[in-house]
């Protein structure tokens, strides 16, 4: 592990948390100029997710930064005129496109040591790749079925096929359509000029360090690797190079890296309100939102249901800077329920009612409906904010 030299800086709690708000993008002004693209480029990705609540989660990320963004926009933002693809970062993410280069060393790691967990069949990559070149983008019903007759994961050779392309690189996924993947040849979806792995894996790793530290703003040698999901060690090599500097933190008793234009100026301006999606990068992980926020949070849609605290999808509520409390939401016609509300404490009346009313109005609900409070004796300051 990495021996941190002289901190740069020493900051207070407070300090990091703020400059972590700014650097996500929830603390100042929003460039609405950039919009949705501008939120992709500097956070670096936004991950994917099959649940859908209020929205999926690629939607509520930039909801959460921008306000009520029209939905149908977001997606044109990702999927048009090629500004983005689908690959594998933190996890299924969109990328911008410029970001394609930096993703070489994964590739390469793909073609060099593949782990599959299904077989592919004699022709059947070849073949894919010839109905992509032929027809133009498909999905993998149209390149010949997803599945066989089995289980979910019972896939079938093209889909299997074409999976292996994508990770390998020579395919790309461009866009979700009705959450299906469309997948289209590399050499067509990605600009000329970054349709190349000529980037060795020190400059790639090396790159998205760099970004993954400049859109935390200041991380732990954990926060900052788990953002790409590289290896501690290949963090160890890069940090140095990347251009981010040791701090310290107080309380956090691990060595941390900022950005160094994070620390440049001190972090000002509005705070938004908003709820968050779990999959947001300010809050995915667990262990850094305890540090940072000191908020324990996890998402409990995969817990048995007689099990769950806060509820299936309960989405931490921002306001303030702070983490004040939860809200598990669910639509009915054109009512926003709260299944479960947990709120910190009386003052969080307030944003939480301002949070689910912004929300409501952003998914097309003109009613909000509070159907279990964690405070029974809060329940009606809370509906008599809702108004």
């Amino acid at each position: 592990m990495t021996t941190a030299p002289r901190p740069a800086a020493e900051l207070s709690a407070d300090e990091a948390r703020r400059i972590a708000l700014r650097a996500q993008g929830f603390l100042g002004a929003p460039d609405r100029g950039a919009g949705v693209r501008g939120v992709l480029r500097s956070l670096g990705q936004v991950q994917l997710d099959t649940i859908s609540v209020l929205a999926r989660s690629h939607e509520l990320i930039p909801y959460a930064r921008l306000g009520a963004v029209g939905r149908p926009a977001v997606e044109d933002a990702y999927w048009t005129e090629s500004h983005a693809f689908e690959y594998w970062s933190h996890a299924a993410c969109v990328l911008p496109v410029e970001e394609w280069p930096h993703f070489a060393f994964r590739r390469r790691a793909y073609r060099a040591r593949p782990h599959w967990g299904h077989e592919l069949s004699a022709g059947a990559y070849d073949k894919v790749i010839g109905q992509l070149r032929d027809q133009g983008p498909l999905t993998a019903t149209e390149l010949g079925g997803a599945k066989n007759k089995g289980e979910w994961w019972d896939w079938s050779d093209s889909k299997i096929a074409v999976e292996r392309a994508l990770m390998y690189g020579e395919v790309v996924v461009t866009e979700r359509r009705g959450w299906k993947r469309v997948y289209d040849l590399a050499e067509r979806a990605i600009p000329p000029e970054l349709l190349h792995d000529d980037l060795d894996d020190a400059a790639c790793v090396r790159r998205l360090v760099q970004q993954a530290g400049e859109a935390l703003g200041v991380g732990t040698r954990a926060d900052i690797a788990d953002y790409h999901r590289i290896k501690g060690e290949q963090f160890d090599a890069a940090v140095e190079a990347s251009g981010l500097v040791p701090v310290t933190v107080a309380g956090w008793g691990k060595p941390a890296w900022a950005d160094p234009a994070a620390l440049a100026t001190e972090p000002r301006g509005r705070h938004r309100t908003t709820l968050l999606s779990p999959f947001d990068s300010l809050i995915w992980e667990r262990a850094r939102t305890e540090r940072v926020f000191g908020f324990t949070h996890r998402l409990e849609a995969y817990v048995p249901k007689q099990k769950r605290i806060h509820g299936y999808f309960a989405m931490p509520v921002l306001a303030g800077g702070r983490l004040v409390g939860r809200v598990d939401p669910a639509r009915e016609g054109r009512t926003l329920v709260a299944k479960q509300v947990s709120l910190d404490g009386p003052k969080a009346v307030p944003a939480v009612a301002r949070a689910l009313r912004e929300a409501a109005a952003w998914v097309g609900c003109d009613a909000v409906a509070v159907e279990r409070l964690d405070r029974p004796e809060l329940l009606p300051g809370l509906v008599a904010a809702l108004g």
